[in-house]
């Protein structure tokens, strides 16, 4: 009886000591690729369709691309606005520090505004109307499925054609 006791935990051992192996080889790899700390991350100007001011870096993916998974971070300075749009893919929407506000319909009200602080999170279905604005520096990263579009409201609105 006292033998099988031995081997049991003998074999709960090996098992623990083969997944700790794994785990630890695992994480050795996986920051050189795929992992990156707030400082290894890398902003550029945004894109033409929203207003000047705001950085952009992209995580993984291709958020241009014509299908496949995006994860890009918007860092945003106070004021900043974004004017009614709406998506035709879902958007999943992360605060990473500051306040987000997000607006729900067509005309842009900040009365009507919820603030969002650092570690909120919202998905908004595709063809949702809603505008945003920065409360201070905001930092958002967004995940979905290419390609990111954004479509105005207003025509009017849309950054790129003021270019």
């Amino acid at each position: 009886m006292e033998r099988k006791a031995y081997f049991k935990l003998g074999m709960a051992g090996m098992l623990c000591a083969a997944a700790l192996v794994f785990a630890i080889g695992a994480r050795t790899a996986s920051p050189e690729k795929h992992a990156f700390t707030p400082d290894d991350i890398a902003y550029g100007p945004a894109p033409a369709f929203v207003a000047p001011g705001a950085q952009l870096a992209v995580l993984e993916g291709n958020p241009g691309a014509s299908s496949g998974d995006y994860t890009v971070r918007l860092k945003m300075p106070a004021g900043y606005r974004i004017a009614p749009h709406w998506h035709p893919q879902r958007e999943n929407v992360t605060v990473i520090s500051g306040t987000f506000k997000v607006g729900m319909g067509d005309h842009f009200d900040e009365g009507k505004m919820g603030s969002f602080p650092a570690g909120s999170f919202a998905f908004l279905d595709p063809d949702m109307h809603h505008y945003a604005m920065a409360s201070g520096e905001v930092v958002v990263q967004v995940h979905g499925t290419s390609p990111l579009q954004f479509n105005y409201v207003n025509p009017e609105d849309d950054p790129s054609r003021k270019r």
